[in-house]
C-alpha cells in the first residue's frame, strides 16, 4: 500500500523522539524508577507522573524553537544576551562531569554483569569511555544509533511484557516487619529530589533534542512542519513517561514490602534488575535482557558524550563569534574533540571517590540536575515568547503548565537546599 504524502513526511521526521526515549530509559528508569517502587511502592507513581508533566514544556520548547527558527535553543540563549549564554555554559560545565560519571558508573555495572567481570573496578568505566570516544571520533555514531534504537525496542517490548505478567502474578508477599520509609525526612526528600531530577531527563540537557532534530534535518535534507516535529517528540516523550510508570510498578510488585533490598553495588544492582525480568518472563530471557539492558545504557552514555560535546562546542563557538552563526568545520571538530577528551578524563576521576556506592553517586548527580533545572526552565520559557517565535508560540495551556513547572522546580529546589544545609528543618 502506497504511503500518503503526510506519512512519508513523518517517516523522514521520525527519529529524534525515539532517540530521546532510548536515552531516557537509562538511569532514570532502570535505576531510579525501580528503586522508587521497591522502597515506596505505588506512592511514587504520582511523583513520576507529576515530574513528567511539569517538565514536559521545557523539552517541548526546545523542539519547537529548533523547528521554527532552524537553530538550536542554545543559539536562542545567545539571542537573550551574552550573559545567558555564559550562564548556560557554567551550568553545563558544573553538571556534565557528574552526570556523565554517574551514567558511566551505571553502565559499567551492566557491562560487568553481562560479561561476568566484577574485578575491573574503575577500569570498566575507562574501557567504556574509551570505546565511546573512538565511536564518536570516527563518526560511527549514526550506525550505532540505528542498532541502539532496535535494541531499545526489544527493551521496551520486554518491559511491557514484564509489567503485564507482574500484574497477572500479583505483588510479592510483604513481611510483617516491613515499614515503609518516611517521605518527609532528610533522606526521603533527598530521594524525591534524586527521582525528579532525572525524570525523564535533566532539564539542563533539553537542548539536545533540538540539536538532534537539526541533525535529522541535515541527514534527510527535509524540513518538517512544526506539527510533524512535535508529533515525533510527543511520541518519544509519551513512551518514556509510560515506561517510567512500568518500572515503578515492577519495583513495587517484585520488591516492595519483602525482606529483599536492592544492592548498592553497581554490578549487583544490574544483576538484580536483569533478574527482575527473568522472575516474570522466564529464565530463558536472562541473556537477552542482560544484553539489551547493557546496550540501552551504552547507547545512553554515547548519547551523553555526544550531547554534551555538541552543546559545549556550540556554546563556545557562539561566545567566540559574539553569538553569530559559524560554519567552520575544522573549528567545530577541534572543540568537539577537546570536550570529548575532557569529559572522559574528568568523569572518570570524579567517579573514583564513590567506590562502588551506586546510590550515593546517582543521588548526588540527580540532585545537582534538580537544583539547576529552574535556571534552564526559565531560559526555555523566555525563548518561546512571541518576540522570538512569532506564529510558533505555544498555546496558552502549555505556557501555563510551564509557569507551574517553574514554580514547582524553583520552590522544591529552594526547599531541598534549605533542608540540606539545615538538616533539622525537616523532622
Amino acid at each position: 500500500m502506497a504511503l500518503s504524502g503526510r506519512q512519508r513526511d513523518f517517516l523522514r521526521t521520525f527519529g529524534p523522539g525515539m532517540l530521546f526515549a532510548s536515552t531516557a530509559i537509562g538511569v532514570s528508569h532502570l535505576i531510579q524508577s525501580t528503586r522508587a517502587g521497591a522502597e515506596y511502592g505505588f506512592l511514587m507513581i504520582g511523583v513520576v507522573c507529576i515530574a513528567n508533566l511539569l517538565k514536559y514544556p521545557f523539552f517541548e520548547f526546545s523542539s519547537r524553537y529548533s523547528n521554527v527558527t532552524g537553530t538550536s535553543i542554545i543559539d536562542g540563549y545567545g539571542r537573550l544576551g551574552r550573559h545567558f549564554l555564559i550562564m548556560y555554559l557554567v551550568v553545563t560545565l558544573a553538571s556534565m562531569f557528574i552526570i556523565t560519571g554517574a551514567v558511566g558508573f551505571v553502565t559499567a555495572g551492566f557491562f560487568e554483569n553481562l560479561f561476568g567481570v566484577q574485578f575491573l573496578g574503575i577500569w570498566s568505566i575507562v574501557i567504556l569511555f574509551g570505546v565511546c570516544f573512538v565511536i564518536l571520533c570516527t563518526g560511527k555514531y549514526n550506525t550505532l544509533d540505528g542498532v541502539i534504537k532496535t535494541i531499545s525496542a526489544v527493551m521496551i517490548v520486554s518491559t511491557t511484557a514484564a509489567f503485564l505478567i507482574a500484574l497477572t502474578n500479583g505483588p510479592v508477599h510483604q513481611t510483617e516487619q516491613h515499614i515503609m520509609p518516611e517521605i518527609f525526612t532528610h533522606a526521603g526528600i533527598l530521594f524525591l529530589v534524586a527521582l525528579i531530577g532525572w525524570m525523564p531527563m535533566p532539564v539542563d540537557i533539553s537542548s539536545w533534542h533540538g540539536l538532534w532534530t537539526l541533525e535529522r534535518i541535515k541527514q534527510t535534507k527535509f524540513r518538517p512542519s512544526l506539527k510533524s516535529t512535535l508529533l515525533d517528540f510527543n511520541i518519544g516523550y509519551l513512551v518514556t513517561s509510560v515506561l517510567a510508570v512500568f518500572f515503578v510498578v515492577l519495583g513495587t510488585y517484585l520488591f516492595f514490602g519483602s525482606s529483599e533490598a536492592l544492592p548498592n553495588n553497581n554490578a549487583q544492582f544490574a544483576e538484580k534488575v536483569v533478574t527482575m525480568y527473568t522472575q516474570t518472563i522466564g529464565s530463558w530471557n536472562y541473556l537477552i535482557i542482560a544484553a539489551a539492558a547493557f546496550s540501552v545504557m551504552f547507547g545512553t552514555i554515547v548519547a551523553v558524550f555526544d550531547g554534551y560535546s555538541r552543546a559545549v562546542q556550540r556554546t563556545v563557538l557562539l561566545l567566540k563569534n559574539n553569538s553569530k552563526d559559524v560554519q567552520n568545520a575544522s573549528e567545530y571538530r577541534k572543540i568537539y574533540f577537546i570536550v570529548l577528551v575532557s569529559l572522559a578524563i574528568g568523569s572518570s576521576i570524579l567517579v573514583i571517590p564513590f567506590g562502588r556506592n551506586l546510590k550515593e553517586l546517582v543521588d548526588f548527580a540527580t540532585a545537582v540536575s534538580f537544583v539547576i533545572a529552574p535556571i534552564i526552565a526559565v531560559f526555555n520559557y523566555k525563548l518561546v515568547s512571541r518576540k522570538y517565535l512569532n506564529d510558533g508560540v505555544p498555546p496558552v495551556w502549555l505556557r501555563a503548565l510551564a509557569v507551574a513547572g517553574i514554580i514547582f522546580l524553583t520552590g522544591f529546589a529552594a526547599f531541598f537546599l534549605l533542608i540540606h544545609f539545615l538538616p533539622g528543618f525537616v523532622i
